[in-house]
C-alpha cells in the first residue's frame, strides 16, 4: 500500500471560509490518499499588528469572540494531543457555522462535552498558560505563506521534498466526490508552480452551509 501524502491544515474555528474549506479537505479525502493533520492558528493573532485599519465591527468581533475558541483548543491539543483536534473542530464548526449558534461560551462547551474532553478545558476561555504554543502554531502556518492571508493555511509536500503551501481555496459551496478531488488537483497543480502567487475574483456569495 501507497503511503499518505500528509496534508497540514491550520484553521481558527471561527472562520466560515476555512469551514468551507476544511470540509472540502476530509471529502478530498476519501478519493484521494491523504491524511489531513490539523494546526490551529489564530485570527486575533494574525490582526495584532494592523487593528488600527480594520473596521471597528471587526475589531470588536476579534476582542469579544476570537480568542475563547482558540484558547481553548490550544489547550485541547497541549494537554490530550494534535489527534483530538479534528473531532473537536468538526463539533465546533458544525454549532458555530451550520447550526448558526455562533462561537459563543456554551457553545464550545457543548462541543468539548460532545467529543468527550473534559470539561475544565473551559477554564482557558478568558486566559490560558498555553498563549505561547498557540502563537507558535499560528506562526508556523503563517511562515509558510506570508503575513498577506488569513485562514485556512495548507501544505503538502512537493515533488523534490520541499513544502508547498498556499492560503485557501476560498471556496463555496464544498465540493463533493469527483469535484473536490479535481478542485484538490488542480490546486496543488497551481500552486507547485515556482513564482505563482495568486488566482482571485470577487466573491457574489457568502459562504453555503446546505451540503453539509
Amino acid at each position: 500500500m501507497s503511503e499518505q501524502t500528509p496534508v497540514d491544515f491550520w484553521f481558527d474555528p471561527l472562520c466560515p471560509w476555512a469551514w468551507m474549506t476544511s470540509r472540502w479537505v476530509l471529502e478530498v479525502e476519501k478519493v484521494r490518499d491523504i491524511e489531513v493533520r490539523w494546526h490551529l492558528m489564530s485570527l486575533a493573532v494574525l490582526n495584532e499588528p494592523k487593528l488600527d485599519e480594520l473596521p471597528e465591527e471587526y475589531r470588536e468581533m476579534l476582542s469579544t469572540k476570537a480568542w475563547g475558541p482558540v484558547r481553548v483548543v490550544i489547550a485541547a491539543q497541549q494537554e490530550h494531543g494534535s489527534e483530538v483536534l479534528g473531532d473537536l473542530y468538526t463539533a465546533l464548526g458544525t454549532r458555530i457555522h451550520n447550526q448558526g449558534e455562533g462561537p459563543e461560551k456554551a457553545v464550545v462547551a457543548a462541543a468539548v462535552k460532545e467529543v468527550g474532553l473534559p470539561e475544565s478545558l473551559m477554564d482557558h476561555w478568558d486566559s490560558t498558560p498555553y498563549e505561547a504554543e498557540l502563537r507558535a502554531s499560528h506562526q508556523e502556518g503563517i511562515d509558510k505563506v506570508g503575513q498577506d492571508v488569513g485562514t485556512p493555511v495548507i501544505a503538502v509536500p512537493g515533488a523534490d521534498g520541499s513544502q508547498v503551501a498556499f492560503f485557501g481555496p476560498v471556496v463555496t459551496p464544498a465540493p463533493k466526490g469527483e469535484e473536490a478531488a479535481k478542485l484538490w488537483d488542480g490546486t496543488l497543480l497551481v500552486a507547485s508552480v515556482p513564482g505563482f502567487y495568486e488566482i482571485k475574483r470577487s466573491r457574489t456569495k457568502g459562504p453555503d452551509f446546505s451540503n453539509l
